[in-house]
């Protein structure tokens, strides 16, 4: 992966997340955190892995961040100067709730062993 698309993700992770943050509501007690971003080699698209705790509640979240893609495309449009900007997709980030699951499963296992 080249050193530009690199630098235009974090740009993207950063300018979302502060985005999240300032704009949309969430449940309460929902923690919803970008974990990457992988944009496309022609700049076109840009998937946005969101992870949400609790998971329970992941699907309200995707609900409510596909609602609201219009506008925060929008605004991301607004705030960063490049062309193309890529066209923003969030996706849930299941490498998170996979890695979570096999700690716990080491803790037990620690645990058991003791």
């Amino acid at each position: 992966m080249s050193k530009r698309i690199l630098k235009i993700n974090e740009l993207l992770k950063r300018q979302i997340g502060l985005l999240l943050l300032k704009e949309v509501e969430f449940p309460k007690d929902v923690l919803v955190t970008i974990t990457r971003v992988e944009t496309s080699f022609d700049l076109r698209v840009a998937i946005v892995r969101v992870s949400v705790m609790p998971s329970s509640e992941s699907k309200m979240v995707q609900k409510i961040l596909s609602h609201r893609i219009y506008d925060l495309q929008q605004k991301i449009n607004r705030m960063l100067e490049m062309r193309p900007i890529p066209k923003i997709i969030f996706r849930e980030e299941r490498e998170t709730s996979e890695a979570a699951r096999i700690e716990e499963l080491l803790e037990k296992t620690k645990t058991d062993k003791n």
